[in-house]
């Protein structure tokens, strides 16, 4: 009797060589998904970080702008009508200034009720100013800063006004912030490090104003219905408009100060369009997107690092002033 052994099956060759195909596809299908995930969620992130810094900074301005001391015989360091500073929409250049500060920017100083920072008893009333600063060699170029110099009351002894690092009152008109306090004026370092760094990653800051009229314009009063042609406490305005530009640290480290120069000449100043009509709103946001997103167009940011550009964020928003 012939003694049977069981049949031994194996897989063949070429069995063999299309599992293995199929299991490189589906490793390069889930590692290309992985790669998607991962960058949509880094993406996420970024996008995230700057809408919370944005968020922080609309939030102390709000605060700040509520408690703005709204008075006639008072000054403001605002842009408007033919009053031309570095910043102004009449004056966007790039370049230029001294110690390498750049001009592309707007500046804004006022009287505000909240409290500021001062080496004598605190105070109810500040100083506040806002910008971006442009002084080369400093640790905060091209990044917002806050100045919030808390003021002393009216009858403190050995007042210097020709001193800027002594302490001053808030002084009423026809004293000027340009005069008494000329760090609020510029972008040059503050001699007494009352600014600090309130955005890291803002490198562009623009505002207007809305008018009670309904009218979007870069003077603080409506020059066409209007019997006056000074801030005149803001009796002409609804609301400031603030318009910022903010980007991650990251991302930020894709490019270099040119490149964020050359963004801020790309990005319009707010104009009022003459002969086009009334201003509309999101006519600025729109354009700076534009400038991130048309190397067409803007050709200058052709050569940027796409990564860095997509992570750019622009931010929009109304300060209502709650004028009388």
């Amino acid at each position: 009797m012939k003694k049977t052994h069981p049949e031994r099956h194996g897989f063949s060759l070429v069995e063999i060589l299309v599992a293995i195909t199929v299991l490189a596809v589906l490793v390069l299908i889930v590692a290309q998904f992985v790669s998607h995930t991962t960058t949509i969620t880094r993406t996420g992130n970024r996008h995230f970080d700057t809408d919370a810094e944005a968020r922080m900074i609309f939030d102390r301005m709000a605060v700040d702008f509520n408690q703005m001391v709204k008075r006639t015989d008072v000054d403001y360091y605002l842009k408007g009508g033919t009053t031309r500073y570095p910043g102004h929409s009449a004056g966007h250049s790039k370049g230029g200034g001294q110690s390498g500060q750049t001009d592309l920017n707007d500046y804004i100083g006022f009287y505000s009720q909240v409290p500021g920072y001062s080496t004598t008893s605190p105070s109810s009333v500040s100083l506040v100013a806002y910008r971006i600063n442009g002084l080369s060699t400093s640790m905060s170029y091209n990044q917002m800063e806050r100045l919030g110099k808390g003021l002393p009351w009216n009858g403190i002894s050995n007042l210097n006004v020709s001193n800027p690092n002594s302490l001053k009152p808030m002084f009423f008109l026809p004293v000027l912030i340009k005069d008494i306090w000329p760090v609020v004026t510029n972008n040059n370092a503050d001699p007494q490090s009352n600014y600090e760094v309130i955005g890291p990653g803002v490198f562009r800051f623009e505002y207007y104003y809305l008018l009670k009229s309904g009218k979007l314009n870069d003077s603080p009063w409506d020059n066409i219905d209007a019997t006056h042609t000074t801030i005149n406490g803001f009796a002409d305005v609804e609301a400031i408009a603030v318009t910022i530009a903010v980007i991650d640290r990251q991302s930020r480290a894709l490019l270099t100060e040119q490149n964020i120069l050359d963004l801020q000449d790309q990005m319009n100043d707010f104009q009022k369009q003459k002969g086009h009509g009334p201003v509309k709103t999101g006519v600025i946001e729109n354009q700076w997107y534009q400038v991130i997103t048309d190397p067409m167009t803007y050709t200058v940011t052709a050569s940027m690092a796409k990564a860095a550009l997509s992570a750019i964020r622009i931010y929009n928003r109304y300060f209502d002033l709650r004028t009388l």
